[in-house]
């Protein structure tokens, strides 16, 4: 993803620079498209024992899979987003089984946030997200904007109580499912919908 001196106010690259500083690791930082680098510090990491978190948007994580596919034992893969018109849109489930097969992996872990939000939800595996005590999803019927429910699928709403002078409530373009324990699902966008986020800084 792009470095943080390319895109000023990303919140995405602003919480990774937070992580690259707390590592504390001459060798954390972005790759960006500096694929043989990036696979050179995965593979010392791996021989060293070295718990290594890669995070990356979806199509560079496809690249970076298809010139070089490895075995991973220290390492978690954290994906953050669709093609934003890079590559073929697919659902997560095979971006997934892609990124596993390439490298070995029992799980592909997930980021679900944007610049509205200041929290963010994570998911381990299986594209099933869990939030932090003061963020709640909700989905609309695409039908009435108006509506809402939880659980149930539909438009994603947000509540986000981090927001502290923003706006706490956001309707995103996203469709999901909301399960009765709280955890969701994203399983597209709505047609039409703008393309946006992160993933289109370096363009």
């Amino acid at each position: 993803m792009p470095s943080y001196l390319e895109r000023e106010g990303s919140s995405l690259v602003y919480m990774c620079q937070h992580l690259i500083e707390r590592t504390g690791k001459k060798n954390s930082g972005f790759y960006l498209n500096d694929f043989r680098k990036l696979a050179d510090t995965i593979i010392v990491n791996e021989q060293k024992g070295i718990k290594t978190l890669l995070i990356g948007v979806s199509f560079a994580l496809l690249d970076f899979a298809h010139t070089h596919p490895m075995p991973l034992k220290n390492t978690i893969i954290m994906e953050t987003g669709g093609m934003k018109g890079r590559r073929k849109e697919m659902i997560r489930q095979e971006l997934h089984t892609i990124l596993m097969e390439a490298f070995q992996l029992n799980a592909i872990h997930s980021e679900y946030g944007m610049t509205e939000l200041l929290s963010q939800a994570y998911s381990s595996g299986n594209g099933i997200f869990k939030c932090p005590p003061w963020m709640k999803v909700f989905v609309r019927d695409s039908n009435d904007p108006l509506s809402e429910s939880k659980p149930g699928q539909g438009g994603i709403n947000i509540i986000d109580l981090a927001n502290i002078n923003s706006c706490s409530f956001i309707a995103t373009q996203d469709i999901g499912r909301v399960h009765a324990d709280g955890t969701f699902e994203i399983l597209g966008r709505f047609d039409n919908a703008e393309v946006r986020g992160c993933n289109l800084l370096i363009e």
